[in-house]
Parts: C-alpha cells; structure tokens; sequence
C-alpha cells in the first residue's frame, strides 16, 4: 500500500503534467509566478514557506498544506517550528481550522518518520 506521501507526489506530478501540457499560457504564467514567489528573496524560503503554510492552512486547502508541509520539511522547518505555525493559522483561522491541522500533524509525522529532529 503506498503512502500518502507517495500517492499525493504522484498524483500532483501527474495532474501538473497534464494541465501543464494543454500549453494555456496563462495556467503556464501562474504556475511561473508561485515558483518565482516562493525563490529567495528579502524572505528566506523557509520564511516563504512557512507564510505560505500559515496561509494555507487558514484557506482550508488540504493539498496546499500537503505541499507546503513538504517545502518546510525540505527547509528544515523543526517539529516545534510547525506547531508554532499551526498555532497561528488556528488562532487567525479560527476553529474551523481544527481538523486541517490534524490532517497535517499527521502528514507531518509521516514526513518527519525518517528524520530525526534536529532541536
């Protein structure tokens, strides 16, 4: 049985290079500008990531948590760093923000399984 880590990559590399293949030049633009946005900059990726992580979670978008999620733990975000984050986007969020967050500590312990944490 394949992992949510594996069946959410795949599934988003596949969807990606179907929707990149139609050649729409504006869908091509704005994945373009949500690669340029999260670059480096004034703010560190990781800062980036962790903003957009924040911002996710508070939209409620499961598949941007998964992704964002991903992006922190390639930056090195700690364990204690996303449950800093998680408690900002439940606070600006509000309850409804509840079950996305454990959707994402879940998403997060499976990600973390085989790192050991560095704090």
């Amino acid at each position: 049985m394949a992992s949510k880590i594996e069946e959410y990559r795949s599934y988003r590399k596949k969807m990606n290079e179907k929707i990149l293949a139609s050649a729409n030049l504006s869908i091509k633009r704005l994945y373009s500008l949500d690669t340029l946005t999260y670059q480096e900059g004034a703010l560190s990726v990781k800062t980036k990531e962790m903003l957009g992580l924040v911002s996710s979670m508070v939209l409620r978008c499961d598949d941007c948590v998964k992704y964002h999620l991903e992006r922190c733990y390639e930056e090195g975000v700690s364990t204690q760093e996303i449950m800093d984050i998680f408690s900002v986007a439940n606070l600006v969020g509000g309850t409804i923000v509840i079950p996305h967050t454990r959707r994402a500590f879940e998403y997060w312990e499976e990600l973390t399984e085989t790192r050991p944490e560095k704090m």
